[in-house]
């Protein structure tokens, strides 16, 4: 079975892509000669040159005019925002532009573009350098956002984000870079509204996102020694959210954690909470609907605090069996 890691999927996605499509270009800073900041991107320059592998000024707000600008005039281009905290002077086109053009035009202009984040906590990047905003673009209307957990579903899910019509914010957890799956060679694509259930149980069901999905599997199978078996849904694309998998699984289980590395307040999580709370699987659940989400604080540079700032498998262990056992 071919593996190959979460950055490299990424990177075969935008390079197959490339040679199917001649409008697909990569344009940010050091996406170049440099290979990007993470390495996603070496190789390409020499292969596509620098009229498609595109090195930008450090202006994150004209990464994102670039390409809302060009998948106006029919490319489809594919943009990366360094980190994803940057996104923050990307938002007036983001928000503004791009995510009403096709509304404001009546359909009749679209904005075919991708935009990469690579975000999240756990490389020791401090504040501004390690946030998880992919509820700030859930909240826009107009914009896509999805968020891979897996190699496989990072390539299909970029396949499908490059090909779609909309603008889509595809969001990279950095620790996930590494991480090693099975990915087949040819071409696929994973449908931008389709949640997956990565693991089976019938006792709770865990709803995550990106890295703590993987940190659901490790806790999952840690519970099951004692006997407690989870079911850890991913939704993958937060919008559109496909929720009926969710509600399926709830119903079935009874209970319910949900788990982002997002600061709380504010967070996907609460979406999720009342998507369940408005839905046939309020009348199944035996417990509260639980989050267990990063703290409301800024990411800190020192390590251990680093560490303890967002949820761990050990906290998810801990909560779950809680919830299992009635303490909640």
């Amino acid at each position: 079975m071919r593996e190959l890691s979460y950055l490299e999927a990424i990177r075969e996605a935008l390079v197959q892509e490339m040679r199917r499509d001649e409008r697909v270009f990569v344009i940010g800073e050091d996406v170049g000669v440099y290979g990007g900041a993470f390495g996603v991107t070496r190789g390409m320059f020499e292969e596509f040159g620098e009229e498609r592998i595109i090195d930008t000024p450090i202006s994150e707000l004209g990464i994102a005019g670039a390409i809302t600008g060009a998948a106006l005039t029919g490319m489809r281009p594919v943009g990366e925002i360094m980190f994803m905290d940057f996104t923050t002077l990307s938002t007036e086109q983001l928000v503004n532009q791009a995510a009403k053009i096709r509304f404001m035009f009546g359909g009749k202009a679209t904005v075919p573009f991708v935009l990469r984040c690579p975000a999240g906590s756990g490389t020791g990047a401090a504040a501004q350098h390690s946030q998880s905003l992919e509820n700030w673009f859930v909240h826009v209307p107009g914009l896509k956002v999805v968020m891979p957990s897996t190699p496989y579903d990072a390539k299909g899910l970029l396949l499908a984000a490059v090909r779609d019509d909309n603008p889509v914010i595809f969001v990279e957890h950095k620790l996930l870079y590494k991480s090693k799956g099975h990915v087949p060679e040819h071409d696929y694509t994973i449908p931008l509204s389709k949640s997956e259930v990565k693991r089976e149980g019938s006792d709770l069901t865990i709803v995550a996102t990106a890295i703590m999905v993987q940190r659901a599997l490790q806790a999952s199978e840690q519970l099951a020694g004692e006997g407690i078996e989870i079911e850890v849904v991913d939704p993958r694309t937060l919008k559109p959210l496909d929720a009926e998998p969710i509600v399926q699984s709830v119903i079935k289980t009874g209970r319910v954690l949900i788990i982002h590395e997002a600061a709380k307040t504010g967070g996907f999580g609460g979406e999720l909470a009342a998507v369940i709370a408005e839905s046939e699987a309020f009348d199944y659940l035996d417990a509260p609907i639980v989050r267990l989400a990063g703290r409301d604080m800024p990411i800190p540079y020192n390590r251990t605090l680093e560490y303890h700032t967002v949820p761990q498998v050990e906290d998810i262990v801990v909560k779950a069996r809680e919830i299992v056992q009635g303490r909640v």
